[in-house]
């Protein structure tokens, strides 16, 4: 099989207006100009969505959103749904960020049923898990990594699991400054993609990127890009300067 291509993606979370979001695509895309082998998406607040997309016309920068709602429409105040991504020009959507499972008490059966909804209007899923720092200090990582994984994944299509970004994020890691170990985000990685292997197979396992996200900076991105497992990187606070990110996607074209 083939390598995966890489994919790195920068998630601005609740930053940025739309004029600031203008500014800093028409910088990046300067930046990025004529870079190839490696996939580019950027994840701006809803606010922000169609902005974005104009200033991404004519690259192949592809765009996501932060959230999504499970249903098309409906009586559902506040909530977004995939029909209104889709019409946004979104590819991809990032679903049950650590932020959200901690701050609007996610669980894996709503994220279960966004994932569906995703794939079941077009947009690739960027599915983040990850244990927290208590979870890994009592050695259970591992048991964390399978009940997010079985539990979110449960009951999706062969042909799905293989389109799917999953973004092995140690909660422990994000925002702190700490990163995971290049080996430690790489046994991550294997874990999930061992256990994808288990509940599907080997080839749907291999065709799955697996992201690392915690702190990731031009710094680091080499060393994690180089581990056999690590396909790409969701990047949140170095994401917010398109100098930063540009450099990261740089360095991980290796």
């Amino acid at each position: 099989m083939g390598k995966r291509e890489p994919i790195i993606a920068a998630n601005w979370k609740m930053h940025k207006t739309v004029a600031e979001a203008r500014e800093y695509v028409r910088r990046f895309r300067e930046l990025v100009e004529g870079f190839s082998g490696v996939e580019i998406v950027l994840a701006p607040p809803f606010t922000a969505l169609p902005a974005v997309r104009e200033e991404l016309c004519g690259t192949a920068i592809a765009l996501a959103a932060q959230d999504m709602w499970h249903e098309p429409l409906g009586a559902y105040t506040g909530a977004i749904s995939p029909l209104m991504l889709r019409d946004l020009g979104c590819q991809y959507v990032i679903i049950g960020h650590s932020e959200r499972r901690e701050h609007c008490k996610e669980t894996d059966e709503l994220i279960n049923k966004k994932l569906r909804a995703a794939f079941a209007h077009g947009l690739t899923p960027i599915l983040c898990v990850g244990e927290k720092l208590e979870d890994r200090r009592a050695g259970l990582t591992q048991a964390v990594l399978e009940r997010q994984v079985r539990a979110d994944l449960a009951g999706l299509a062969k042909g799905d699991v293989a389109r799917l970004v999953i973004a092995y994020e140690p909660v422990w890691a994000i925002g702190t400054g700490e990163t995971a170990s290049p080996q430690d985000a790489n046994e991550g990685a294997k874990f999930i993609r061992a256990l994808v292997a288990k509940l599907w197979d080997e080839a749907t396992a291999q065709s799955a990127r697996i992201q690392y996200g915690g702190s990731v900076k031009p710094e680091n991105i080499a060393a994690l890009m180089a581990e056999e497992n690590v396909d790409g990187a969701l990047v949140g606070g170095a994401s917010l300067d398109p100098a930063a990110f540009a450099e990261i996607v740089r360095r991980a074209r290796g």
